[in-house]
């Protein structure tokens, strides 16, 4: 049942016990089975001096959290983020159903990791680079392409909060699965990984604000601000800490420069173009950045996936609200507090056509769920917090040639511009105008429908973003 190297690490505990004053801790849990490690690390400058363990388990995650601290002592944190649940198997060699029990040590070792590493302050290092590491293929190939340049990369993955009752949580880009595949492609290639733990952080910053707007009767994208207030910041954080000059991601988008200022631009792939998403990643940050996969094609990137052997090579894609897990995000909105007032439904004229459950459950454009019944096809136009009604009408009445986006800025000046009001719509000729106190009028050329109070609105000059905003 058990090998012999399993049996014999077991059983010495030469790592077991309290790693000492100063130590940082890591910790990781089974709850169908029970078992628990904990790992300390003492670090003395950059250096793991002790790696102890406690662990409440079974002989295999037991044996591979004493091999976990063995292995771990004496390297630095960096050659430490080397070790992984593959190099505790090859050694322990557990049958297949105990590989979970390894996993179980790598992520306590992981967690004490990146518990060290947030106090490290390390001398910027020529060639070294941080790599966003998602566990799908974009980031797996960006990885690759970062080692073809001859640069040190390291791996860097960021654990934000997922909706714990989410049908599909184990597939959003910020889940535990997805830090242990973005740490698998990692070693796999010889890099070291990191994990951050951000959830509180990213609940506070972005979660709660996307269920504030709802509840406030707008329709926010979250995506918007969790790369330009909280992601792009987060990594950029992470790499001054360990002396790297760049970051690398697996967007699709490209860095354009005018009037000496770092703009976001589309990628080559208009069908993955991610520059709307990364349109209030600020400038400063954006100098640094590297976007490998911006000049090709989502199909190029599989192949290339395919061709080096990669096993996100088949990963699917992470949803677009990757903390509702695949789940209704309105009822999440829900459960968190942030359900809009009950009320009427209403025509143009005030006549009640209806009752609804709730404002955060209806934006502009919609057409389906309106429970209203057969008829002529009905739109909704907007929604009122005041008097909790959703205002309906045809589709000719959805269009708008006129938007204020405040807050909103200018990252260059443009007068006529293409504006994207969202991440879906085409883009539309527009003319834009600043407004004394921040934000800007857009006069659209053509009208365009479902324009939604709290969507981001974009503008482009050809490829580059040179303004972004929020619909006012």
């Amino acid at each position: 049942m058990y090998s012999a190297a399993c049996v014999d690490l077991a059983l010495s505990y030469d790592m077991a016990g309290e790693a000492g004053p100063g130590a940082v801790h890591g910790a990781a849990g089974n709850a169908a089975c029970g078992d628990a490690v904990r790992i300390g690390l003492v670090v003395d400058d950059e250096r793991i001096a002790t790696a102890r363990h406690r662990s409440f388990a079974c002989p295999h995650a037991t044996a591979a959290a004493e091999l976990a601290c063995r292995l771990a002592e004496g390297r630095t944190v960096l050659d430490g983020a080397r070790i992984g649940a593959g190099e505790l198997d090859a050694r322990i060699a557990p049958p297949a159903a105990a590989r979970a029990c390894t996993a179980l040590a790598a992520d306590a070792l992981h967690a004490a990791l990146a518990a060290a590493a947030a106090q490290l302050r390390l001398d910027a290092e020529p060639g070294r680079v941080v790599v966003a590491m998602s566990g799908g293929v974009d980031s797996a190939v960006a990885l690759t392409k970062a080692l073809e340049a001859g640069v040190a990369p390291v791996g860097v993955t960021l654990r934000l909060w997922v909706d714990p009752e989410a049908p599909h949580a184990e597939r959003a880009c910020c889940s535990p699965d997805a830090v242990r595949a973005a740490r698998r492609t990692c070693h796999a290639l010889g890099v070291p990984h990191l994990a951050v733990d951000l959830r509180d952080a990213f609940r506070r910053t972005v979660v709660d604000d996307f269920v504030a707007a709802h509840a406030g009767g707008r329709t926010p994208n979250p995506c918007v601000r969790c790369n330009g207030a909280f992601r792009f910041a987060a990594i950029a954080e992470v790499a001054d800490r360990l002396g790297a000059g760049r970051l690398v991601t697996g967007h699709y988008a490209r860095v354009q420069r005018r009037a000496g200022t770092a703009l976001v631009a589309r990628g080559a792939d208009p069908d993955k173009d991610q520059s709307y998403m990364l349109a209030s990643v600020p400038a400063e940050i954006l100098e640094r950045c590297w976007f490998p996969l911006g000049g090709q094609t989502k199909a190029e990137t599989r192949a290339q996936a395919h061709a080096a052997g990669l096993a996100a090579a088949s990963a699917r894609e992470s949803q677009e609200v990757c903390f509702a897990g695949g789940g209704d995000h309105r009822a999440l909105v829900e459960r968190l507090g942030g359900a809009g007032p009950a009320g009427d439904i209403v025509d143009v004229t005030g006549h009640v056509l209806g009752r609804h459950a709730g404002l955060h459950r209806f934006t502009p454009g919609q057409r389906r769920g309106l429970g209203l019944g057969g008829g002529a096809p009905a739109y909704v136009l907007r929604t009122e917090v005041a008097t909790g009604r959703v205002v309906v009408g045809s589709r000719a009445e959805l269009a708008r040639t006129s938007v204020r986006v405040a807050p909103g800025r200018m990252y260059v000046a443009a007068g006529r511009v293409q504006a994207k009001l969202r991440y879906r719509q085409a883009a539309v000729w527009a003319t834009v105008t600043p407004l004394a106190g921040g934000g800007f009028d857009l006069d659209l050329d053509e009208p365009v429908e479902g324009v939604a109070p709290g969507q981001a609105a974009v503008l482009y000059d050809g490829d580059a973003v040179v303004g972004a905003g929020t619909i006012e």
